[in-house]
């Protein structure tokens, strides 16, 4: 594996690490700018708002640029996002600060995977692509509670900080290690591919992915107050938790990728039903100090265990459209990213408490269950009406002559 991939792979931490480290910061922040804590879980949407709306964005317009420069540029729009939120003076400015961010987050995810396939032999695309989502996956690991404790030792702008300095390293290394990447002879086509939307199925996968990521992190934005002013745990175990949820992300993104081929809807099914019985149990013991550090892990777990399948399943239904099958998985993931924070801030501020971002979690996976079952079902009438068809036209062509009988008559 080339030491190009390795560092597209660091790219993806800082870029992961300043996705998610918010769900640790919100109190300080809170307190910091003056606004209620739902109105800082609105700049975890703002983050995922640029995601969804940068991905197909810029996968479109950085078709036709040198791939390393746009890979240096992007990332230096980032780092540069990651000070300006350092130094915000105001809630405004952090959100603004933000939005930036996703965006040129969002075209280094599309174009950082292109790179990275492109980087290494077809019997290795796999494995290169699992080194850029590991980099995710240890984001969760240890860049999200790094974040917590940072904020919590030395000030929520201290988390921006140290994103903005692995941005630099990795700046380095894109701009040192990344060779240059010839443009692809044949450019894709947009109309052709854009004509995947039209697929009743690719619409489905969409909605189910964002409703399964959203449901989740419609919880887990808020996991920091949950933990501190329900569960009465200690602020010094925040980053604990975040980083048990983490260790579950990687165990789940392991075994979910293992079985996902093979058994897409079975993960799906089991993935999505397992997060919305944990996101229950969590709203019925949030005041239960060890049942909600153990959901943390599983929950974990089941939600990464979900996600290789789900994104899949988007590549599958949209195997026409090469060039915005990434992008589609990325928007839809933050499609549900950006919902997901803002029902559970809306719930909070209907004064329903802290635990119930988790019973409106629960509500968003049990509609993905019912999508993913139509889906299937949807599936299963597409493979006999296709089956039918192929033995109907055997049949048929069983009974046209082939020539030489037809000359002999």
């Amino acid at each position: 594996m080339p030491l190009a991939v390795y560092i597209l792979g660091l790219s993806v931490f800082a870029l992961g690490t300043s996705e998610f480290m918010l769900s640790g910061l919100l109190p300080p922040i809170a307190d910091d700018m003056g606004v209620s804590i739902p109105q800082a879980g609105l700049l975890i949407s703002a983050f995922a708002v640029g995601m969804v709306v940068g991905a197909p964005l810029l996968a479109v317009a950085t078709l036709k640029l040198p791939r390393k420069a746009t890979l240096i540029a992007l990332i230096s729009v980032f780092g540069l996002g990651q000070v300006a939120g350092a130094l915000a003076p105001t809630y405004e400015i952090l959100f603004a600060s933000r939005v930036i961010s996703a965006l040129a987050c969002a075209g280094f995810w599309a174009l950082g995977a292109a790179v990275a396939v492109a980087m290494v032999p077809v019997n290795a695309r796999a494995r290169a692509m699992a080194v850029m989502i590991g980099g995710l996956s240890i984001a969760n690991v240890l860049g999200v509670p790094a974040g917590a404790f940072l904020g919590e030792h030395f000030g929520w702008r201290a988390a921006f900080w140290a994103v903005a300095v692995s941005s630099a390293v990795a700046l380095v290394g894109v701009a040192t290690k990344i060779p240059s990447i010839p443009l692809p002879a044949e450019k894709p086509q947009l109309k052709r591919e854009l004509s995947i939307y039209r697929d009743g199925q690719v619409w489905l996968a969409v909605f189910t992915t964002a409703l399964a990521g959203g449901g989740v992190f419609c919880a887990f934005s808020y996991f920091a107050p949950l933990i501190t002013d329900v569960a009465g745990i200690g602020e010094g175990w925040v980053s604990t938790v975040l980083a048990l949820f983490g260790i579950g992300a990687l165990v789940g993104t392991t075994v979910g990728g293992r079985i996902a081929d093979a058994h897409l809807f079975g993960v799906m099914i089991s993935g999505i039903a397992a997060s919305t019985v944990l996101l229950a149990a969590l709203a019925l013991f949030a005041a239960v100090p060890a049942v909600v550090i153990t959901l943390a892990f599983l929950l974990g777990v089941s939600a990464f265990y979900t996600a290789p399948a789900l994104n899949a399943r988007i590549f599958n239904v949209a195997g026409a459209a090469p060039t915005l099958a990434a992008a589609t998985t990325t928007a839809a993931f933050n499609i549900g990213n950006t919902a997901g924070p803002w029902l559970g801030g809306t719930v909070i501020d209907a004064d329903f408490g802290y635990e119930s971002p988790a019973w409106a979690g629960a509500a968003m996976l049990l509609v993905a269950l019912v999508l993913v079952t139509i889906s299937m079902r949807r599936q299963g009438r597409s493979k006999v009406v296709t089956g039918s068809a192929v033995i109907a036209g055997a049949d048929a062509a069983s009974r046209v002559p082939s020539p030489a009988v037809a000359d002999r008559t």
